[in-house]
């Protein structure tokens, strides 16, 4: 038997994750060991393009996607989806943040994925969860420190709530994720 050198060798992760959770949640686990295969539409993709930027590059998109492969594709396209099709047969996890119902209409439902594979482990990262009152609500993470009570906790009495400065919703969504 091979000795195991990481946490998570050997395991393969999809990511179509968008901004921070998602993409944070499949960062930490390439960096216990998953191949993670990094999936971004074809253009613009406003990770890539955030602020602040070093040398044209930026720093948000490097900190999210190191020790990612990277594969860019129009998953509006059939030749695409076949291409996602064919990936999440051999794959572990499929990790994604889109809004609720919108990978279902791409074409990509549990029901789709567990018939492709049912060894796969899928983990949708919404802000209001799949279902309920406010499922389709854009979740920032801002929002979530607001919402949450978080924001009550910080500051000073005399002052409004203040954020963290950081993205703490976000990241502690990621590591739930993972």
């Amino acid at each position: 038997m091979a000795e195991i050198k990481s946490a998570l060798e050997g395991i393969r992760v999809l990511d179509l994750g968008r901004h921070q959770a998602a993409p944070r949640a499949a960062h930490i686990m390439a960096r216990l060991g998953a191949e993670v295969i990094k999936i971004e539409p074809r253009g613009n993709n406003e990770t890539r393009t955030a602020l602040p930027r070093v040398r044209g590059l930026s720093t948000h998109w490097i900190s999210m996607n190191a020790g990612k492969k990277s594969l860019s594709m129009d998953l509006r396209t059939d030749k695409a989806k076949e291409i996602l099709r064919e990936l999440i047969k051999v794959s572990d996890v499929f990790i994604q943040n889109f809004r609720p119902g919108t990978i279902a209409k791409m074409g990509f439902s549990w029901d789709v994925l567990n018939a492709l594979n049912p060894r796969i482990i899928m983990c949708n990262i919404s802000a209001y969860g799949q279902y309920g009152p406010f499922n389709e609500r854009v979740g920032l993470d801002v929002v979530g420190q607001a919402m949450s009570g978080h924001m009550s906790l910080t500051g000073y009495p005399e002052t409004p709530p203040v954020r963290s400065f950081f993205s703490l919703v976000d990241r502690t969504t990621a590591l739930h994720g993972v």
